[in-house]
């Protein structure tokens, strides 16, 4: 396996709950003011870089986001993702506390998904470092196929309204499909993002030394709650651009009509659909998947894989031969969709209820809430819901950066500005001390493994040291 960098910006569904049908209600931007407070109360504002190499910031529409630290083991991706949820669930009880304060009975929910039931549609993106090479669109259509197949695996579920030819229709009864992502996506390749959103995003916006590396900006998944849903999707994906680097072709695998049929792979979720590639060729999502893991074993060596991985390797071929057979109990613990039908079913079994009751739909926004005592959290605990990351691992993830890369420099300097009060300026790639010599360095390396690099950021912390001495002795 090539080493990587990845990452997942998270944009949260923001919603209250009140005490009664007619009590006063607080629009999203209110809320949202409520829910950043305390940052901007610390003087952080509402877009900050954290300690911990993540960020936490207000997006346009007035919804929470949340991006993860760079990590090249998806172990620390997985704890980066939740430390997210620990800090925004925080933030929510902090709001809470200030709405009953002005005598508002109102509890702030954050919902980790991709759709509510008004139709506004969250995005969960995740980022990948390639090297750098001109063949890149050539790599981001072959790549396609990969991603509109892939939610048979990693989409996280949900309850919808079409057609089984991927068309929409508001008045067709409710069915359960595998990603309600695939609804949102409008185009296979683009460099927009929000009025057209594509599969893959072309921006180049390479967030490192652009003559060595470009970024790789996938719109097309599900947010997941199952930590294992969201470790098979990052393997899967680092595995198959692994493979597309050391030459592995699979532009043979390109689908006629891509659009479409990520909405029919989603409509046949008990009936498996038949895919057309371009050359005349048909196949099933499973068909189409199995190909591609057998080219992506047969290149990629895994000698030294992490144990996760291998897991999440095993787990791909579990997860075709249960969707294939129909019998998903093996998954059923593990991926989202899996775990999400069993709950309705037995609620369905106990209640009666058809897919259109609106008590399905309640229950489907409860396994996506992160905040208190969450749906999700008990499951993990009774053992309906594997974990692989455990609550220690979270709360360290909360304060401190991966070691193994960039975020570990970028996050000892803004540790040492919050601890000095030093005016630091700060992205991805550039810390910037707004001093009077006005230090300006830019991370290049998104490895964090360039010594001069490693050089500079101590002699900055040093500086914002010494100032904070200087600021003592004339306060004193």
């Amino acid at each position: 396996m090539n080493r990587r960098i990845f990452g997942i910006e998270t944009e949260y569904g923001l919603n209250c709950s009140y005490p009664s049908v007619d009590a006063s209600r607080l629009d999203a931007e209110a809320v949202a003011r409520i829910l950043f407070s305390p940052l901007v109360r610390a003087g952080r504002g509402v877009n900050v870089f954290l300690p911990n190499g993540g960020r936490i910031y207000l997006d346009v529409g007035a919804h929470p986001e949340y991006a993860t630290a760079e990590c090249d083991r998806v172990e620390e991706l997985l704890a980066q993702v939740l430390a997210g949820d620990r800090m925004f669930a925080d933030l929510a009880r902090q709001a809470d506390e200030a709405l009953a304060a002005d005598g508002v009975g109102a509890r702030v929910h954050l919902l980790r998904t991709n759709e509510d039931n008004h139709a506004n549609a969250f995005g969960c993106h995740e980022n990948y470092s390639l090297r750098r090479t001109s063949h890149f669109r050539e790599v981001a259509d072959a790549l396609v196929s990969f991603f509109v197949t892939r939610q048979i695996l990693t989409g996280a579920g949900h309850l919808r309204a079409g057609n089984e030819d991927g068309t929409r229709d508001s008045s067709s009864p409710a069915r359960f499909g595998f990603s309600g992502r695939s609804w949102h996506i409008d185009d296979a390749v683009s460099s927009a993002t929000t009025r057209s959103r594509p599969i893959i995003n072309t921006r180049d916006e390479p967030l490192a030394d652009p003559s060595q590396f470009r970024r790789l900006h996938v719109i097309v998944g599900d947010t997941n709650i199952s930590q294992s849903s969201t470790a098979l999707k990052i393997v899967m994906t680092d595995l198959m651009l692994s493979a597309i680097e050391n030459g592995v072709h699979i532009s043979d695998l390109a689908l006629a009509d891509p659009l479409t049929d990520i909405r029919r792979v989603d409509a046949h979720f008990l009936t498996p659909c038949q895919l057309r590639l371009v050359d005349g060729r048909v196949m099933t999502a499973v068909e189409l998947q199995r190909e591609l893991r057998s080219r992506i074993l047969d290149s990629v060596d895994l000698a030294g894989a992490s144990p996760l991985t291998l897991k999440m390797v095993d787990l791909w071929q579990r997860g075709l031969d249960a969707v294939e057979s129909g019998d998903w109990q093996s998954v059923s613990r593990e991926l989202d969709w899996a775990v999400k039908y069993r709950m309705f079913t037995r609620f369905r079994q106990r209640s009666g209820a058809t897919w259109d009751d609106p008590r399905l739909a309640r229950l489907e926004l409860a396994y996506h809430d992160t905040v208190g005592q969450t749906l999700a959290g008990r499951m993990e605990q009774s053992g309906e819901l594997v974990r692989l990351v455990e609550p220690d691992e979270v709360s360290a993830a909360m304060d401190t950066a991966p070691t193994s890369t960039r975020a570990h420099l970028r996050g000892k300097a803004i540790a040492a500005a919050w601890d000095t009060r030093a005016d630091l300026s700060v992205d991805w790639m550039n810390l910037r001390l707004d001093s009077k010599v006005r230090q300006n360095l830019r991370l290049t390396d998104p490895f964090g493994e360039d010594p001069s690099q490693r050089q500079a950021v101590e002699a900055m912390i040093e500086q914002m040291q010494a100032d904070a001495g200087k600021h003592s002795e004339v306060w004193a």
